[in-house]
Formats: C-alpha cells, structure tokens, sequence
C-alpha cells in the first residue's frame, strides 16, 4: 500500500509537470494533464494515505466530546522549581 501510494504521488507530479512543459500548441493537452495529476493527488493518493494512516486510532480521541473537554480542563499544570508565582514570593 505505501508503494502505491508513493507512485500515485510521483506520477501526480510527473503529470503536473509534464502539462506545465507543454507547448502553447497544445493547450488542452497541458490542461487534461494538470487537472489529471491534480485528481490523483487530492482524490486518489490523499485518501488511500489518510486511510493508511488512520488503522488502528480511535477517532474519539480526536473530537471534541463533553468527556474529552472535561479531561483537558480537569489536568492541573505542572510548575517547576524555578517557577513562583507573586503570592508564593518571600521575601
């Protein structure tokens, strides 16, 4: 699958390439080739990746619930030793 989507990506770009260094003699040429790279690379190879890449997560993790927004306020922040505050000042 990584190899796949690795050739998706290059021949993407090789056709984006390509289309911009075609001659002004073949316009609609160059435009098919760019606007094929771009679907292979926006509709084809980022899926397949983001789908790779996701296996295995839970995507509660990721949204913002009612639990996940009361874990997040309940973590207290950790104050090192060099750290004080005004009213921890003596002096």
């Amino acid at each position: 699958m990584k190899y796949l989507i690795i050739f998706i990506v290059l021949a993407s770009f090789g056709c984006i390439i390509y289309g911009f260094n075609l001659e002004d003699s073949q316009e609609a040429t160059a435009h098919k080739f760019i606007g094929g790279g771009t679907v292979g690379l926006f509709l084809v190879a980022m899926p397949l990746f983001l789908i790779r890449e996701s296996r295995g997560k839970k995507m509660n993790d990721y949204m913002l619930t009612e639990e996940n927004i009361r874990r997040m306020q309940g973590k207290s922040t950790k104050n090192t030793e060099n750290q004080r505050f005004p009213k921890d000042k003596k002096e």
